[in-house]
């Protein structure tokens, strides 16, 4: 039951464009009592059929710029295999401190935004 309610609020964050690991991450380690390094994993996994649901509805919304995505999908590919080969040597200890320190940056910066 924990596991399925964590899953539709990830869901549903991850659906809106949030990103659905800003709240599965640290539920599956506070309420799943799972390590940080798994959490990312499984929250790696997840990411897959909720991107692909949502990537459909935004398309058929017209919502999504192809020549933006392409050049952010080649240059985040480059990221992804740099983070991934960090996440691998980083203890878990930072892990979690550099991803609550993240969530603090994004949250203060949401807070002060002005909306156009």
């Amino acid at each position: 039951m924990l596991f399925t309610l964590i899953g539709i609020i990830a869901g549903i964050i991850g659906g809106m464009g949030i990103g659905g690991g800003s709240i599965l991450i640290p539920a599956l380690i506070f309420f799943g009592h799972i390590s940080q390094k798994t959490a990312q994993s499984v929250n790696l996994i997840t990411f897959l059929p909720i991107a692909a649901v949502s990537l459909i509805i935004h398309t058929r919304r017209g919502r999504v710029r192809y020549t933006a995505a392409i050049f952010l999908i080649v240059f985040a590919l480059i990221g992804a295999i740099i983070g991934s080969r960090l996440a691998i040597i980083i203890e878990a200890y930072w892990l979690r401190k550099l991803f609550g320190l993240f969530l603090l940056i994004m949250g203060i910066y949401e807070f002060f935004r002005m909306e156009n």
